[in-house]
């Protein structure tokens, strides 16, 4: 029982909150004679996610102290650690990989139940309400997973090693920006049974400011996970500005930790865009208030506003992909990244771009004409730089030292799959083109080949790698081999065949179709089906690994990186003895390039991963 009361806690506190917040709206409303219900949910809401915070340890490690009072924490244990607030990044990772791993798995299930209805042309599964919500849910739960598994996890674990530092730049807002997060998986969850949501993970208005109250947990539930967001993305820059190793200069700044960089910076900007569109929309349903919903307001607005953010959200999830796709290849390879610079450049230039390319996906939606050109020339530039990274990538291959371990399958499965997002994309920026596919299944496949088989590929290829250093277990290679070309080959087939109904017109977000489409969609289904049961082997691996696996050497890989120079799993400040860095990351094939010496060491790393004598040197 001890193990679980933080989390007992959290949840009774949380009750408490929202009778508490609940109780002063219903005072205030019945003063002014408004509705209750709604305004009664948020306030309470907000209070519950007070509670909840200061339930799960917040306040014994943190709260207490804004009061006057001594705080306490200690951040070690065995698995209970990860059932309380820690500030430990590694526990904060672990948190994020395995809460977001269930949320995968849930929107995985309700992807399924989506083929299942679409398997034949007639509605024979779901209302349209039902299936509606059930695809909104879907989209909602897997744009939270791509956003956040690299962002949250990996990086969360990994980000303070491979640049030698004891932990992130603030590790009581990291908690707090890990444990926000539970309560957003509950709206979710919550949201069918209070009539649940249509709008897709767009939230456009007016539909989403007339919708059930489903469709309030739902917008209360994105508006605090973008809180998450930003809060994470102001920790990742301070920590790569401030917390670095002695030498580790920005020439020697491994292509992750650039990656995850440049995706924060995003995360800290862009997220605040929708996080005010969200309260806007929340604004006009608990006070009436007139910012999209006619009459008075415009709900081309909306639209703007929440594209600003989503198109630089795809960034957000795809750069942290390319950083951990090119730190695999590199050490698999054992090369050097072709055009390390070269790709920190492309970077820098996709954070820009990024911001203003987002009215491509409003070329249908009535405004003005003349911004489709510019719009449609500045999403077409964009491709340059993740070309760029698309050719780093291809470099770093050619002519290598090939070691095909799993981690480098899914490596290469991300090359294959966004090459396809990226070619497809094509036409969705050009403006004749995108108004004959807009809203049709090419748009669909299209989207899933750049996030799932680019982003999604990549946390698994990033998760088989860096699993070894989480756990201090090894995985099973034929499993991980037998995962990858099942998922591999099933996922092709889903989303290949699927760019050919939606090339000839066949609508998206609806449960019907004409029957003509019907033997395509069967066999969309059928593979979508197999895709699902595709991860079986994967969630028995690791299951089986963490628990009974083979232990793990703290360099399985002979990498480089710091990362790979601590023990398997880190200890708490992860270094015994902190480094120096005093060469290039990925220095292969040269000897006499070490990445990085310990104090009090003398077994400094060499340029192959291995620890050789100093006087070797």
């Amino acid at each position: 029982m001890a193990v679980v009361k933080p989390l007992v806690t959290g949840i009774v506190y949380a009750l408490i909150g929202f009778a508490i917040g609940a109780g002063i709206s219903f005072g205030i409303t019945s003063l002014t004679g408004e509705d209750a219900t709604e305004p009664l949910i948020v306030l309470g809401y907000v209070f519950a996610v007070i509670g909840w915070l200061m339930g799960v340890g917040m306040w014994k490690v943190w709260g207490a102290e804004w009061f006057g009072k001594s705080t306490s924490h200690d951040p070690t244990g065995g698995w209970e650690r990860y059932l309380r607030f820690n500030t430990d990044h590694k526990v904060i990772g672990v948190q994020y990989i395995t809460a977001l791993a269930v949320v995968f798995l849930l929107g995985g299930l309700l992807a399924m139940l989506l083929r299942w209805e679409l398997a034949g042309a007639a509605q024979t599964v779901f209302t349209n309400n039902t299936y509606n919500t059930t695809m909104s849910l879907h989209g909602i739960m897997m744009i939270a997973v791509a956003v956040a598994a690299i962002m949250g996890g990996f990086s969360n674990f990994v980000l303070p090693l491979i640049i030698g530092a004891e932990d992130v730049a603030f590790p009581r807002v990291n908690a707090m920006s890990f444990w926000i997060v539970p309560p957003v998986v509950v709206l979710l969850l919550l949201s069918p049974l209070f009539g649940g949501f249509d709008t897709g993970w767009t939230a456009y208005p007016p539909l989403a400011t007339q919708a059930p109250i489903g469709a309030l947990l739902f917008e209360l539930a994105f508006l605090t996970f973008g809180i998450s967001s930003i809060l994470g993305g102001l920790n990742f820059i301070a920590t790569i500005v401030t917390q670095r190793a002695p030498g580790m200069t920005w020439g020697r700044l491994p292509i992750f930790a650039w990656s995850v960089l440049a995706a924060s910076v995003i995360s800290l900007t862009a997220t605040q865009w929708v996080a005010y569109g969200l309260l806007m929309i929340i604004f006009e349903r608990i006070f009436n208030m007139v910012f999209f919903s006619p009459p008075g307001g415009n709900a081309l607005l909306y639209e703007h506003v929440f594209w600003f953010y989503s198109h630089p959200a795809v960034y957000i999830m795809i750069l942290p992909a390319f950083g951990a796709e090119l730190e695999i290849i590199s050490h698999f390879a054992r090369k050097p990244i072709f055009a390390y610079r070269w790709v920190v450049r492309a970077f820098a230039l996709i954070v820009f771009l990024s911001f203003i390319v987002w009215a491509h996906h409003l070329f249908t939606s009535g405004m003005g004409e003349n911004l489709h050109g510019p719009f449609m020339i500045l999403t077409e530039l964009i491709s340059i730089p993740t070309g760029v990274v698309f050719l780093s990538a291809l470099g770093t291959l050619w002519r290598s030292k090939i070691r095909l371990k799993v981690p480098l399958l899914f490596a290469l499965g991300v090359i294959f799959n966004f090459a396809i997002g990226g070619l497809t994309g094509i036409f969705l920026a050009d403006v004749a083109t995108d108004i004959a596919l807009q809203d049709t299944y090419f748009v669909v496949a299209h989207f899933h080949y750049t996030i799932m088989g680019g982003e999604i590929f990549a946390i698994f290829a990033a998760g088989y790698y860096w699993f070894p250093k989480i756990t201090g277990r090894m995985y099973n290679e034929t499993l991980g081999r037998i995962h990858f070309a099942l998922m591999f080959i099933l996922y092709n087939i889903t989303f290949l065949v699927m760019f050919i109904p939606g090339t000839i017109g066949m609508n998206r977000r609806v449960a019907t179709y004409p029957p003509e489409f019907e033997f395509l969609n069967l066999i969309v289904s059928i593979a979508a089906f197999g895709l699902g049961l595709a991860f079986l082997p994967w969630v028995y691996n690791m299951l089986n690994s963490w628990i009974r696996g083979e232990k793990a050497p703290d360099n399985p890989w002979h990498a480089k990186t710091l990362e790979w120079q601590t023990t398997s799993p880190p200890p708490l400040e992860n270094f015994d003895e902190f480094p120096v860095v005093t060469g290039d990351p990925y220095g292969y094939g040269d000897e006499t390039v070490v990445h990085a010496t310990f104090e009090q060491s003398t077994k400094p790393v060499s340029a192959e991963g291995d620890q050789v004598n100093a006087s070797s040197n």
